[in-house]
């Protein structure tokens, strides 16, 4: 049987662009208002539900378990895309369930 839940979270970036996979500090940690089953795959889904910047921000998640998951937004950065990392507030929707 699945379970879903979802939520949302207010984030914003004053950091720069992170280059190290797995460096996780400046993340922010999301806890699912029930934990599911443990053992359970939880898949989690976001969504960006303001445009409160003229730059597209972009949205990393990390360590995804039954009690939460890190999240991050940062200007987008990649082949022909330069930002800095650096976002103002915006309101990100996530939805979790297990498969």
């Amino acid at each position: 049987m699945s379970m879903i839940q979802t939520g949302k979270v207010e984030l914003s970036s004053q950091h720069p662009v992170e280059t190290q996979g797995g460096n996780t500090s400046t993340f922010t940690r999301v806890d699912f208002p029930s934990a599911f089953p443990a053992g359970s795959d939880v898949i989690v889904q976001v969504t960006v539900q303001t445009f409160n910047g003229a730059d597209t921000p972009g949205i990393r998640l990390h360590d995804v378990s039954e009690t939460g998951f890190l999240i991050r937004i940062n200007e987008l950065f990649g082949a022909g895309v330069k930002g800095n990392g650096q976002h103002g507030p915006e309101t990100i929707g996530w939805t979790a369930y297990t498969v």
